[in-house]
């Protein structure tokens, strides 16, 4: 009898502080199983990764003291490390591409900064000095904003501005980018709620002057109005907990779906995605809270062409599927799977 293929191939990026071995492949099959593979132990601490597909090619962070980005390439017998660039701040904890894919950026949670690294436009290697940023500052919560703690990047859609969430000043950080390629100071773009936590920022892709900022330590979804100059108002705020809940939560993922009116954001603590409808102006409405079936969902991976979201237990230590119904709501499947050390999943 032949043996059935995976429908799909993951890989999920893990700590060696939790018993992770680098880069776990995880195959996806027809029946839902999730089955492990090999370990890629070149990609240690693996906490976020972006993927090219101008240059095929995974540009993946280490979470550790001397932060670091591995080039890496996928590829009929498995990974492999092109490339490894230390980049000027300790702990990288996300990382993104323009839209030309020839300018990576980092935020450096431990050191509160921004590094800008430019890449060849042939090769997709780092090229040039590291341009790094530092904020400065510090927030109301001794024990989480005692210093800038830089947890998301992000390039406005026409390259010309980066964007950084600050988690311990409560800020978002704008920075301009000339036409070489040079970043400018850190501005600020949106002061949020003292204590808040700002963690990501996700701009809308199809509508330019909306923007949304998950803020982990209030649990709270902002919606925000894009200006020209690059700066951001609060046009709303919503919590991402059901009404009345009691008990110790934070914010982590925030993702949007292919059509753009569905949004999804993770709880640590009430351990479920919340659902959002999006109207035709960008604006949420709960539908729904989805149990994630394991303990703190630090990162979940929207599979729409299989009706399926993944999701990472940074407690658990588990990956589990939800199945996305017609109406952007999601079900148990059932399915976990032991991971030491998840941090997050990436498709491969």
């Amino acid at each position: 009898m032949t043996e059935p293929q995976p429908v799909l191939h993951l890989a999920a990026g893990t700590y060696r502080g939790g018993g992770g071995r680098g880069l776990q492949s995880v195959a996806l099959f027809a029946d839902g199983r999730l089955v492990p593979g090999a370990a890629f132990d070149q990609a240690p601490n693996s906490a976020f990764s972006i993927y090219s597909h101008r240059h095929d090619l995974h540009y993946v962070v280490d979470e550790d003291a001397i932060g670091r980005v591995g080039v890496l390439r996928h590829g009929a017998q498995g990974w492999a490390r092109l490339a490894s660039l230390e980049i000027g701040g300790a702990a990288p904890c996300h990382i993104a591409l323009d839209r030309t894919e020839t300018r990576l950026a980092v935020a450096n949670y431990a050191s509160g900064s921004m590094s800008l690294v430019r890449l060849d436009p042939q090769t997709g290697l780092p090229a040039g000095d590291v341009q790094v940023r530092a904020n400065a500052g510090s927030g109301p919560d001794p024990h989480r904003q005692e210093a800038p703690h830089a947890h998301w990047v992000g390039f406005s859609p026409d390259g010309r501005r980066l964007y950084q969430t600050d988690l311990g000043t409560d800020e978002v950080l704008r920075f301009a980018i000339d036409g070489d390629g040079a970043v400018g100071v850190p501005r600020t773009a949106y002061a949020a709620p003292p204590g808040s936590g700002p963690r990501h920022l996700l701009l809308h892709p199809h509508l330019p002057r909306r923007a949304y900022l998950a803020n982990e330590l209030a649990n709270t979804l902002t919606v925000l109005e894009c200006a020209d100059d690059g700066t951001l108002a609060a046009v709303a705020t919503l919590s991402t907990l059901p009404p009345g809940w009691q008990g110790e939560s934070i914010l982590a993922h925030i993702a949007l779906n292919a059509a753009g009116d569905r949004l999804y954001v993770s709880n640590r603590g009430h351990d479920s995605v919340a659902v959002f409808a999006l109207d035709r102006d960008g604006m949420p409405t709960l539908l729904d809270h989805a149990p994630t079936n394991g303990a703190s969902p630090r990162f979940f991976l929207l599979l729409e062409d299989h009706r399926l979201l993944v999701v990472a237990h940074e407690k658990a230590q588990t990956v589990t599927t939800l199945a996305i119904d017609a109406d952007g709501r999601l079900g148990s499947t059932g399915t976990s799977l032991p991971i030491p050390g998840v941090g997050y999943v990436l498709r491969v």
